[in-house]
């Protein structure tokens, strides 16, 4: 038996910045033929892209899968996610929550199979954007400062 791999195909990055991420999952997509080989070449959007709750289950909004070929396929169509009931009632129940929303963070691959990362998020306030923004510049200025030095005695 071949020995199971993990493909990144894509990451939003910008909901780690907008967000603060409480918790993760890992879930199933499903997707159609087209889509998967579209996925596998790395034409995925996941900017702006969120998960509601329709009829107790989870979908995913907004992610952009450009279409393979000639496939009539919807690009932006809302895509179920395949969730154990028993996380899945856990995030639901705690995205109902006042401030809470679902987020998709990652879409790889594990194995022959097209996951996503989703995660609880709370929406971060403006000032604590800047302050994240300005502890990178901060970090970025002190690995510049250290760079050229070297440790002679």
């Amino acid at each position: 038996m071949p020995a199971k791999y993990f493909k990144l195909i894509a990451e939003n990055r910008k909901a780690r910045f907008d967000y603060t991420i409480l918790e993760t999952a890992k879930a199933g997509l499903v997707l159609e033929g087209s889509e998967v080989k579209s996925i596998r070449l790395g034409r995925v959007n996941l900017k702006d892209s969120f998960a509601r709750v329709i009829k107790d289950e989870v979908w995913l909004c907004n992610m952009h899968v450009t279409p393979y070929g000639a496939s009539g396929l919807d690009p932006m169509r809302p895509r179920k996610v395949l969730l154990k009931k028993r996380e899945q009632v856990k995030l639901v129940g705690k995205a109902a929550e006042k401030g809470l929303t679902i987020v998709p963070l990652k879409i790889f691959f594990d194995g022959n199979w097209a996951k996503v990362e989703i995660g609880l998020a709370k929406a971060k306030r403006k000032y604590e954007k800047r302050d994240a923004i300005r502890r990178t510049e901060d970090k970025r200025e002190i690995e510049r400062a250290f760079k050229g030095q070297t440790n002679e005695r």
